[in-house]
């Protein structure tokens, strides 16, 4: 099924990816997910199209997965994000036991053998071990977020964050600044913080290497060592880190259409043209 090409597109709460594969080669699309969910994504799904040369009729096959999975009319069906994380990472890099997914409302960690989840835990009750907690601290010291990782490698010692909670530990933060504590150790500790909550909830599904982080938090390289040096593994992160739950969403749809095609039962499109739908006025 060279031929055949197949959708996966994971709506996050910040971010709504596309990946469009079949199976030999793979384009990805990633848009920001704004307000309307319905409408980013049918306009990320046709840039991914655009980007591959193909219309949206020739697709075999679309899987909707993430936050706003349900906000996709044209998906053929919609699956979980632990299982799009666990079989898109396991596809990249085989010897994948454990998954961390550091998103920007919820933070996963995921045991996996052969591409299955065995078991799992979720933070979505917190924004403390998310994006968006960095994000605001980033807002409050005026720097950029994808700064942040490489100003935390300068630091000389980390300064203790106490609070779990994104308003105190933002008061720590604005406090420390008043004291004259130097930025980089600031962010340090902010990284050691963040660190100790997601270790604390990865070490619920007792890891094993190859451990590996997706999601916006995989691109802060502050954060991930300090992950590493919380569990005592070596971490890995896909080439890129945000796509892995729509290449999997897309892999699960071509599985799907195998599997019925063998069985004598061919899956239909339920859509074959993509609508484009508008912003409410």
């Amino acid at each position: 099924m060279a031929d055949a090409f197949f959708a996966g597109i994971d709506i996050g709460s910040t971010m709504t990816k596309v990946v469009i594969t079949n199976g030999d080669s793979l384009t990805s699309i990633i848009g920001p997910t704004g307000a309307e969910h319905r409408r980013m994504a049918s306009k990320v799904m046709q840039e991914a199209l655009d980007k591959a040369g193909i219309p949206f009729s020739g697709l075999a096959y679309v899987v909707a997965t993430g936050y706003g999975r349900i906000n996709v009319p044209f998906a053929d069906k919609q699956i979980t994000e632990i299982s799009c994380h666990a079989r898109g990472v396991s596809s990249l890099i085989p010897e994948t036991r454990t998954i961390i997914d550091i998103g920007g409302q919820d933070s996963k960690a995921m045991r996996v053998e052969q591409g299955k989840v065995i078991d799992f835990v979720m933070n979505d009750k917190c924004a403390a071990g998310t994006g968006r907690f960095l994000e605001v601290i980033a807002e409050t010291l005026g720097i950029k977020l994808e700064d942040m990782g490489k100003i935390s490698l300068k630091a000389k010692e980390k300064v203790a964050i106490s609070s779990i909670c994104t308003i105190f530990a933002e008061q720590e933060v604005i406090s420390s600044l008043a004291g004259g504590v130097p930025l980089e150790n600031i962010i340090a500790g902010l990284h050691e913080s963040i660190a100790n909550r997601i270790g604390s909830m990865t070490e619920r599904v007792k890891p094993k290497p190859a451990v590996v982080v997706t999601g916006g938090g995989a691109k802060n390289i502050g954060l991930v060592k300090a992950l590493e040096e919380r569990l005592g593994f070596p971490l890995l992160t896909p080439p890129e880190p945000l796509i892995t739950g729509a290449l999997g969403a897309a892999m699960l749809g071509r599985e799907a259409v195998l599997k019925a095609r063998k069985e004598g039962k061919p899956l239909v499109r339920k859509e074959t043209k993509l609508e484009v739908v508008s912003f409410h006025s």
